[in-house]
């Protein structure tokens, strides 16, 4: 049975769908520090985090049978991914389950900016009334900017194109297409600033977007602007903000989000301008009902060998085109594998190329296959499918992958090749009627039809009569018995190839012997 600990409060339905699973059993233990953490977290296959448990490193290293880490919510800040991902730990989020919360959070504040909401509340609350105070402005007929058109930017701006705003739009990853539908004016930062009466940003906290909104870019805004910042702590420079207030270049400030949290030193806190909220943003009911249903239902799905969806470290991809891939995937690891035994030391580049069919694949499984079995050599088990593209970039191997629609003498064929020190090594693939029927098709360029199973002999030669009878003569000696040989050779009377699958392991005595043959040029054993 495998362990699910719950380590944030999420909705009770969430927790209901894991326990309903014969194949969990399902802790619930909030409010954990590091140090209450480390010595449990051992035990568990999936761990559930909202935002107040910290995954650092540390309890990543304790977390011995760890599979998958869940957070229920949008962001994985409190997620220390790099340390997972080296660990192979899958981390998957849920995007989709506050979007129209969030939006509507931005919305809010976006009103209470405009008429001075909270202000003239709290005004009532001291027992005054003082209309004069807090005229406020329309949005109809104003422009929004918005920065970051993902799913959260694009409902604020169908919700500001109700209230009869024009919404320009910054988004380097926004097509035009896209633009069109939602109906939005696509314009360079610059402009933005220039021409919006008010700002939101809806983007992640990257080195390019950490104090984006600083002194410099509020000095290009349009006098009166309002800021608002529903997405990360840390994209507007608070101290910036407040001096721009107090010198009239801003009207508004509001502020959902906070770098950390809860905030130690608030610069805006004592400006009438300013509305503050504590992370509201997911927080209604709604919003954590479908996050604790989404990251229970992704956890199940994982633990029990489906869908992987919204992995931040890994491809998310439908269960039925994985289960269809399933044997490719299974391939391109033993292809790997083959090519870890083959290549020479000291990687520097490995290629894989999809031709024909394989083209319009889902490769990025079948890329990773291929990386962990050739990693694995090396590696070891701590190489896995979420892991080894990290573990190739460590080590400074660079990976391409290469999409041809080149003709090709197969329906579909996958190649790969090592690059080191001027060396290349290469191995193809096709299948032969269907996914389930792989060959090894070529050899460093050379014809085959090789079974990618068990054990492989690989021998290079002089093409002379008499080498593969010779061969044949060894292993019936030494009581090996071939299970299937294929030939090829450059040219006549030039460097011949055989491979030869083997149902046990030659000895280094057997090696030896067939080394011994003056025309042998190469012998390599291959276990797949």
């Amino acid at each position: 049975m495998m362990k699910v600990l719950v380590a944030d409060a999420i909705a009770p339905k969430g927790v209901e769908l894991l326990r309903a699973n014969s194949a969990l059993r399902v802790d619930v233990k909030t409010g954990l520090k590091e140090d209450e953490l480390l010595p449990i977290i051992g035990e568990y296959d999936a761990l559930i985090v909202r935002s107040q448990t910290k995954v650092t490193p540390k309890i990543i290293a304790a977390a011995k049978k760890l599979r998958v880490i869940g957070r229920a919510g949008v962001g994985v800040d409190n997620v220390d991914v790099e340390s997972a991902t080296q660990r192979g730990i899958i981390v998957m989020n849920t995007p989709g389950g506050n979007t129209i919360s969030t939006a509507e959070h931005t919305m809010s504040l976006m009103l209470a900016l405009a008429r001075k909401i909270p202000q003239a509340h709290a005004s009532m609350k001291a027992g005054k009334w003082d209309r004069k105070s807090f005229e406020g402005t329309e949005l109809f007929h104003k422009t929004l900017g918005i920065i970051g058109m993902g799913r959260i930017g694009s409902e604020v701006a169908k919700r500001a194109l109700a209230f009869g705003m024009t919404v320009l739009a910054y988004d380097p990853f926004l097509s035009p297409s896209r633009a069109k539908a939602l109906q939005v004016e696509v314009v360079e930062l610059d402009d933005l600033y220039q021409r919006s009466d008010f700002i939101t940003v809806h983007v992640p906290a990257t080195e390019q977007t950490r104090g984006m909104i600083n002194k410099a870019a509020i000095a290009k805004m349009k006098k009166g602007v309002r800021l608002i910042n529903c997405a990360r702590g840390g994209i507007i420079v608070e101290a910036d903000a407040a001096e721009a207030i107090k010198a009239g270049q801003v009207a508004g400030v509001a502020i959902d989000v906070y770098d950390p949290e809860p905030p130690k030193d608030l610069p805006l806190r004592d400006l009438d301008q300013v509305i503050l909220t504590p992370h509201l943003g997911a927080s209604t009911h709604e919003a954590q009902e479908t996050c604790g249903i989404e990251i229970a239902e992704q956890i199940a799905e994982v633990l029990s060998g489906g869908t992987i969806r919204n992995a931040v470290n890994m491809p998310s991809i439908d269960a039925k085109v994985l289960a269809q891939l399933q044997p490719v995937v299974a391939f391109g690891e033993k292809m790997g594998r083959l090519l870890a035994q083959l290549a020479p030391p000291r990687l520097e580049r490995l290629a894989i190329e999809f031709c024909g069919k394989a083209a319009t694949w889902e490769t990025d499984p079948i890329k990773r296959a291929v990386l962990k079995g050739f990693l694995e050599h090396a590696e070891g088990s701590e190489v896995n499918h979420v892991n080894a593209p990290a573990i190739a970039t460590q080590l400074g191997i660079r990976v391409e992958e290469i999409k041809s629609t080149d003709p090709i003498d197969y329906a579909e064929l996958i190649h790969v090749r090592a690059f080191a020190d001027g060396q290349t090594v290469s191995i193809a693939g096709a299948f032969y009627g269907s996914a389930n029927n792989p060959r090894i098709v070529r050899l460093n360029g050379m014809p085959v039809e090789a079974v990618p199973q068990g054990v492989l002999l690989i021998v290079n030669n002089k093409d002379r009569p008499g080498v593969v009878g010779w061969i044949g003569t060894i292993m019936g000696k030494h009581r090996i018995n071939i299970a299937g040989m294929s030939l090829a050779r450059d040219k006549e009377g030039g460097v011949a190839l055989e491979v030869l699958n083997l149902d046990t392991l030659p000895s280094a005595e057997v090696l030896k012997e067939i080394r011994a043959d003056k025309d042998v040029l190469d012998v390599k054993v291959a276990r797949l």
